[in-house]
């Protein structure tokens, strides 16, 4: 009986998979190109990004909705957020529907529920996983920035003190970290300097960048500079260092967090490891005892 039963559910999964690919066409085409890492199923997903779209999710868990859309907007900018929100939400419903698949599949062919059981469980768990891992690296993105920024302002402070002009030095900042091109915050710079050159001011520019970084230590740094930098030279170089005072205090209260967080880790292997010695050397030891 559950043989049958699940066969029934995978032809289920799999006609309505096939109609919604007919129903969507070539509707979700230009969403292909759209730049976002981790989606390795997007020909999958489409058909359930229209599932998506008609049957309301959205509208159903508005708070799930914006924490993953809020999320997608700190690592990508405000451009194209819902977009990449359907994408995520489509990548979702593409693995759930793969396991609920597979899981029925294996219970159809040997007659055992634990396959399908085991494909239901892992089609709730790995969204929630997903989700989780998503928020994860935002909070490490803005770790990051957190932590090179200090640096940048440095350098910024010598340069400028040295009679360079703040985009002057900017600029030079990020030719010397070209090669840097992964780290979240270079990466954002050399958007800026790109938008620059394509016309956008000064301060529209800094602005942009501030709101694509999303972390409140880069919003204090924008308005710093762009209060401060009309003015130019010693009121602006010291309200820079002042400024670099309080954002190296914040690294080092967060080195600190993080060296804790890792010590904090190691605990439980460091149990393990015990116990398994203790097992390694005792269990000889009572052999003995025992003849």
């Amino acid at each position: 009986m559950m043989r049958w039963l699940c066969a029934v559910v995978t032809v289920i999964l799999l006609i309505v998979w096939v109609l919604l690919r007919i129903q969507c066409g070539n509707r979700y085409v230009a969403l292909r190109s759209l730049p976002m890492e981790g989606l390795r199923l997007r020909k999958l997903g489409e058909p359930l990004l229209l599932l998506i779209e008609k049957s309301g999710i959205a509208s159903r868990f508005p708070s799930l909705l914006f924490r993953i859309q809020r999320s997608l907007q700190r690592s990508y900018g405000m451009r194209y957020s819902a977009e990449r929100t359907l994408l995520f939400m489509g990548e979702m419903l593409s693995y759930s529907w793969l396991l609920l698949v597979g899981g029925s599949l294996i219970t159809a062919f040997n007659g055992e529920q634990a396959g399908m059981i085991l494909g239901v469980f892992l089609a709730i768990a790995l969204p929630t996983a997903m989700v989780s891992d998503l928020h994860k690296k935002v909070r490490v993105r803005e770790q990051n920035i957190m932590l090179e920024l200090p640096e940048l302002l440095n350098s910024i402070v010598l340069l400028v003190g040295a009679g360079e002009t703040v985009q002057r030095a900017i600029i030079r900042c990020v030719e010397s970290h070209r090669g840097d091109t992964n780290h979240p915050l270079y990466k954002e710079l050399m958007t800026m300097t790109s938008e620059w050159e394509g016309g956008y001011s000064f301060q529209q520019a800094f602005e942009n960048f501030s709101k694509r970084c999303a972390v409140q230590e880069v919003s204090v740094f924008t308005t710093t500079v762009l209060l401060n930098y009309r003015r130019g030279g010693a009121d602006f170089v010291l309200s820079l260092r002042d400024l670099s005072r309080m954002l190296w205090d914040k690294r080092k209260a967060l080195s600190r967090t993080r060296g804790e967080q890792a010590s904090s880790k190691l605990v439980f292997p460091m149990v393990v490891i015990f116990l398994i010695v203790i097992v390694l050397v005792g269990t000889p030891a009572f052999l003995m005892l025992k003849m």
